[in-house]
């Protein structure tokens, strides 16, 4: 039986059938869900909504239990403590250096595997964890930096790339830190079985033959030999290198798994190789805006990607993602630094050009949150001849 109660009378044991509020205001995976512990009911409880939907033929039913006179002060609930975020422009300056390491080791272990020499793992561990801790810090810092490439190191950046947002995804699905850190680890080694593949064919300009295109789709079966027998690999980074190219309707490579077939951080990885591929400048193709890249994914979702999980992905990157060059109502652009939680559509931008008057103006923070302007449309980088990486927070 379906009841509306009031969110002050969920308990542990019901079974939520609605939370009576979007998709883009909770970071749950759906709107139905068992209220297993405390910690399910507490973030429940941050939503702010006043009334939601259980089902009693799920779950508990509501016990009405006559209030006490005065109810003792230690059953007043307590508020719940969120880790205060690094200021954006101290983390800044770490995550600019962390980000040329990061590059630097995605072309060293593409150069090793080349030359035959096994994946320096002392190397590539104390990386992954400045990554994980930087973005715990502000993940407003490194992500925007994760999207610029260089034309000619594609390969080595898209799997940095890959490794940020998996960590980003990691954390708005509360998973454990050990299976982000092997989520990460996973995107940077995503693409390992290109390093067998020549450099010609990887950046070919034109259309692929069809035996150059099988190729390609090699490099995952490649991938996993080289993966082979190398220590520290865990299955969640298996699963990622084996399933970033399998799609939900069965239509990927390379063992066409479908649905549940495929797991969960399989799942995650294919998303996140879809958007920073397809946001990404390359060599035989322009980037395409993240907005854009947000809309298709939901499209695709309809036979690609599981919905639930792309909502959530969208929730951890931001409806206008930061490193967005966006342009406002008022006709003044700039780029999006640092994202609003519980308003994606009313980010934080560093205001820098005027588009009606194509100029530039003294440089202001905006927090449209608090303003009456609003994104308008994103732009493109290359369209207004600016550079990205001069106005990012340093």
């Amino acid at each position: 039986m379906i009841k509306q109660i009031r969110t002050d009378q969920l308990k542990v044991g019901m079974y939520i059938h609605d939370l009576n509020c979007g998709w883009l205001d909770h970071s749950f995976i759906s709107n139905t869900f068992h209220v297993r512990d405390q910690a399910t009911l507490d973030k429940v409880m941050e939503l702010g909504v006043r009334e939601l939907f259980i089902d009693t033929l799920k779950g508990a039913d509501v016990f009405v239990a006559p209030a006490p006179a005065e109810p003792p002060p230690e059953v007043a609930p307590k508020p719940v403590e969120k880790p205060a975020p690094v200021d954006l422009k101290n983390e800044a300056v770490r995550a600019r250096r962390l980000h040329t390491e990061a590059n630097k080791l995605a072309r060293l272990v593409m150069d090793d595997l080349r030359l035959g020499q096994e994946i320096q793992m002392d190397r590539v561990e104390p990386v992954i964890d400045s990554m994980m801790e930087s973005v715990f810090r502000n993940q407003n810092a490194l992500l925007p930096l994760a999207r610029l490439k260089n034309l000619d190191d594609y390969t080595f950046e898209h799997s940095v790339g890959v490794s940020a947002l998996l960590i980003v995804f990691g954390r708005v699905m509360k998973l454990p830190k050990e299976t982000i850190k092997d989520l990460a680890l996973g995107g940077l080694l995503h693409d390992i079985g290109k390093a067998q593949i020549p450099d010609a064919i990887l950046n070919k300009p034109g259309k692929l033959s069809d035996d150059e295109f099988r190729l390609i789709q090699s490099h995952v079966d490649k991938g996993l030999r080289l993966l082979k027998g190398m220590p520290g690999i865990s299955e969640v980074v298996r699963q990622v290198v084996a399933e970033h190219h399998e799609r939900m309707d069965g239509s990927g490579y390379p063992n066409k798994l479908a649905g549940q077939q495929i797991s969960l951080y399989g799942q995650m990885a294919a998303i996140v190789d879809v958007y920073d591929a397809m946001t990404s400048e390359k060599v035989y193709s322009q980037g395409v805006p993240a907005t854009k890249v947000l809309k298709m994914l939901l499209e695709w979702s309809k036979d690609h990607f599981d919905p639930q999980l792309v909502q959530a992905f969208i929730r951890a990157v931001g409806i206008y993602p930061t490193g967005s060059l966006v342009r406002l109502d008022s006709n003044r652009m700039g780029v999006v630094i640092e994202q609003n939680e519980g308003k994606l559509l009313e980010p934080v931008v560093r205001i820098f050009y005027h588009a009606g008057k194509k100029h530039y103006i003294p440089p202001e923070i905006v927090d449209l949150a608090k303003v009456q302007d609003r994104v308008a449309s994103i732009e493109s980088y290359a369209k207004w001849k600016i550079d990205p990486y001069q106005w990012l927070p340093a």
